[in-house]
């Protein structure tokens, strides 16, 4: 499916870039006021604050609902920015409509439940302000592209996502790993799809905001999604990912936003030098193919299994370290290994049963 798409109309500080800045939750209608107060007067355009806050377990601040959209409201009149919250139900929709969203976003847990996103494309069925959808929690990419289809189909087609980082059981140093090749891949897909960073989700911790912000902005982000606390270290949910106006500030001062440009003559004759290589490396892996039917053929005729586990630890421990040594990771040498050895499996498998 196609998407129909109008572009999303937010202000922003330069033609490439916006920020939706905010806290985490709106805890009280002092804290939501001076936290907007000190953007605006940073510059701030977009103000976000979580009205309804899903917890991982029951007992937690899950918000205040209805009267913090009240706050909400004063702020879009006080300061004259755009607002916005995140919702997950059709009765959230309702409300947020009624006291001036601007903005909405659809948070990861419910972008990953097809039965929640149609419930919110038929609630938002004649909705104009932009919807922005966070990736599922899990790494899919096609349940992302689903709930921006059932959303459109709704004639929803002012549309963006937010790349917010996936859970993963393994403790990292991120929250949630950032995984841009899947964001990547969606911007490959649909390309006129706006695409915004949210380095506090995928981050965790305010010292990984700075350079995440700006590892999205050199893959070509469209926006950024920081969430700011005028008190931080005191605030209700999120501590430890949120940064205050000063700082944000700062780190929005000190981001490169670099020029998008298509068919440069110095880039494009390395680009060339680029699709050689890759022409050489796959006429290499097909004389690899080549031999592993052979030794497939050789398995078959002496009736040997295919997989051989420590022949298979032995190529990915030597390729890692042999990746090491010529400067690339050996996390990444491994996987292209493993998804080799999975091929030549395959293969194998067929010279075997044939």
């Amino acid at each position: 499916m196609e998407l129909e798409l109008k572009p999303i109309t937010l202000p922003s500080d330069n033609d490439r870039m916006f920020v939706i800045a905010g806290p985490c939750s709106a805890e009280s209608e002092e804290q939501i006021m001076c936290t907007a107060r000190e953007l605006a007067s940073k510059g701030c355009h977009n103000f976000r604050a979580g009205v309804w806050k899903p917890r991982t377990k029951p007992g937690g601040f899950e918000g205040h609902g209805e009267p913090a959209l009240q706050w909400m409201k004063q702020v879009k009149e006080e300061t004259h920015m755009k607002v916005g919250t995140e919702v997950a139900t059709p009765e959230h929709v309702e409300l947020a409509m009624k006291y001036g969203m601007d903005i909405l976003w659809i948070g990861a847990r419910t972008s990953a439940n097809p039965f929640a996103m149609q419930a919110l494309a038929d609630a938002m069925k004649g909705v104009e302000v932009p919807v922005l959808v966070k990736n599922p929690v899990n790494p899919d990419l096609e349940l992302w592209i689903g709930a921006l289809e059932r959303l459109n189909t709704a004639g929803i087609k002012n549309l963006g996502v937010i790349h917010r980082g996936f859970s993963s059981y393994d403790k990292t140093i991120y929250r949630n790993l950032p995984m841009w090749q899947i964001p990547i891949e969606l911007r490959r897909r649909i390309p006129e799809l706006p695409i915004i960073c949210d380095p506090s989700h995928m981050g965790g911790r305010r010292e990984l905001v700075a350079p995440l912000c700006q590892q999205a902005l050199d893959l070509g982000f469209d926006g950024l999604m920081v969430e700011s606390h005028c008190d931080p270290d005191r605030a209700w949910s999120d501590a430890k990912q949120q940064v205050t106006p000063d700082v944000l500030d700062y780190i929005l001062s000190i981001l490169q936003v670099r020029e998008v440009k298509e068919n440069v003559e110095g880039i494009n004759t390395l680009r060339k030098q680029i699709d050689g290589l890759d022409n050489e490396l796959i006429n290499l892996l097909s004389k690899r193919m080549r031999v592993c039917r052979e030794i497939g053929q050789y398995k078959k005729d002496h009736n040997m299994t295919v997989l051989q586990t420590g022949r298979y630890n032995e190529i990915l421990d030597k390729r890692g370290a042999q990746g090491a040594l010529c400067g690339m990771s050996a996390d990444f040498v491994k996987n292209i290994f493993e998804h080799i050895h999975e091929e030549s499996v395959r293969q194998q498998i067929e010279v075997i049963n044939s």
